[in-house]
């Protein structure tokens, strides 16, 4: 095992980002910090830090237990990185994945009487 790892090639061996490209363009755009530094890609991380990742529209915090720097399924992901979120985060974004069901898309045009009716119910309750 070696003592330290990439944070781009971390962050895509635990499965934050979907490519390692993307995780390389996330440091280059100040997406991802340790305390109040931002990262470049190339940056070593060790066990026992805790990254955060800047995920609109919450700042997840993400603490290293292991080091990997092959991708990995999803079920081992457990192994090697502690979720230590603040619990405001999580309500933020549980919070918007509840206004994503009020908001309409843009040009779907006016509601319905029935989308309406459902508006009107559910801000009654």
């Amino acid at each position: 095992m070696t003592e330290s790892v990439r944070v781009d090639k971390w962050l895509w061996a635990v499965r934050i980002f979907k490519t390692r490209s993307m995780a390389t363009e996330a440091c280059k755009k100040g997406h991802v910090s340790i305390g109040d530094s931002t990262l470049k890609p190339s940056r070593m991380v060790h066990i026992g830090e805790t990254v955060q990742v800047r995920k609109s529209p919450i700042t997840k915090s993400l603490k290293i237990l292991a080091l990997a720097e092959k991708r990995m399924s999803a079920k081992l992901i457990l192994n090697f990185v502690e979720d230590v979120t603040p619990a405001e985060e999580i309500e933020l974004l549980e919070m918007q994945k509840n206004m994503r069901w009020i908001a309409r898309d843009r040009g779907a045009g006016r509601p319905t009487k029935k989308d309406r009716r459902e508006l009107d119910d559910f801000f009654e309750a």
